[in-house]
């Protein structure tokens, strides 16, 4: 593993676990009026689209960041319509 894939790894690492406290956050608190429905599905698509890119250029830390990014947004979108 070259020092780019160990840097694209560091970034996917740090900018994935940007979101665990949010959703951390919204599990524990029951609810989620604060997060804006709009953005997050957005969000979404466009994480997939880069999921989707990851996958064609064959790079780890694109699909890991995207695919793990990706399952954080879909249980904040499970607890937005749970907890309105």
């Amino acid at each position: 593993m070259d020092k780019i894939e160990v840097l694209g790894l560091v970034a996917a690492c740090l900018t994935t676990a940007a979101f665990v406290p949010q959703v951390y956050k919204t599990w524990k608190v029951k609810s989620a009026k604060e997060i804006s429905l709009t953005m997050y599905t957005v969000f979404f698509i466009g994480v997939i689209l880069w999921l989707v890119y990851g996958l064609l250029i064959d790079s780890l830390p694109v699909v890991l960041a995207n695919g793990i990014t990706g399952m954080l947004i879909v249980l904040m979108l499970l607890m937005k319509m749970r907890y309105k």
